[in-house]
């Protein structure tokens, strides 16, 4: 256990935080840059004086689950919280939850595509990144909580008037069903991921629905590959769904485009130029 380098490692990450980050307050009185120590210890879950020790290079060696809050508390990437377990005398095993960490090469890739609307999904159906044509066509992400960029909280929780889909799909209740069985068998491969079996019990609790796709165990389905949105500016979209998995992060690029030469994708062209704003459309 290197305590020397494991403290400086710790300090720097904490500085490097805000409170806006992890929803706390940044109060009038905060002489120090990022967190505070009782404030990544709160969301540690672990002592102020056990973590104020681990700074100061004085405290014993940290258990994994010590290491598994810190890592959650501190927002350490992937290679962050192997270094972090290394530093500890404890080498990782396999991540506790799914990826988050959206590849640099791959958020380039969204860029390039111009007349595709593309987002990136981790195990559990968060939005991780998106393209503007993707926010313009299904909705402003970035407007929205991390909580609610989970397409499944939105397809099986959220409340919707009487007849109206999920982001308009005409499929909509398709990928609520073909998503289930992912998300069962995502539970195999996280057995110990307390972020994910939260979201199970959520689901559950919620949705009447998503509980009895759930207690159908099947873990088998995917989504069709031909998609409508109903735009409210431009209309229909007919789009092809093709998913690209990114099996190191257990996450999936999502393309649609449309068919060249067709209405659609003369729709999807005036999106484009419209992002995200609305339009007055004339009585």
């Amino acid at each position: 256990m290197d305590r020397a380098e494991l403290a400086g490692f710790l300090r720097s990450r904490r500085e490097r935080i805000t409170p806006a980050d992890v929803g706390l307050p940044a109060g009038r009185r905060r002489r120090t840059p990022g967190l505070r120590r009782e404030e990544v210890a709160q969301l540690a879950f672990i002592s102020n004086e056990y973590y104020t020790r681990l700074e100061q290079a004085k405290a014993p060696r940290p258990s994994r689950e010590v290491l598994a809050g810190l890592a959650r508390a501190l927002r350490l990437s992937d290679a962050e919280r192997d270094y972090l377990h290394h530093l500890a005398g404890a080498p990782p095993g396999p991540p506790p939850g799914p990826s988050r960490e959206v590849r640099p090469s791959i958020l380039a890739l969204l860029d390039r595509l111009p007349m595709a609307a593309a987002v990136v999904l981790s195990a559990t159906y968060e939005v991780l990144a998106w393209n503007p044509l993707a926010a313009a066509l299904m909705e402003d992400f970035s407007a929205l909580s991390r909580r609610d960029r989970n397409l499944l909280r939105r397809a099986f929780l959220e409340p919707r008037p009487q007849g109206a889909r999920l982001y308009g799909l005409s499929d909509g209740e398709e990928f609520a069903e073909s998503a289930v069985p992912q998300l069962r068998a995502v539970a195999a491969r996280y057995p110990d991921d307390p972020e994910l079996t939260a979201l199970i019990a959520e689901l559950r609790e919620g949705s009447a629905h998503f509980a009895r796709l759930w207690d159908a165990r099947e873990v088998s389905a995917r989504p069709n590959l031909c998609k409508t949105f109903q735009h409210p500016v431009v209309g229909p979209i007919a789009v092809v769904c093709d998913v690209l998995d990114i099996t190191d992060r257990d996450q999936r690029v999502v393309i649609y485009t449309a068919d060249p030469g067709s209405p659609s994708e003369e729709a999807l062209r005036l999106l484009s130029v419209v992002g995200t704003q609305r339009l007055d459309v004339p009585g």
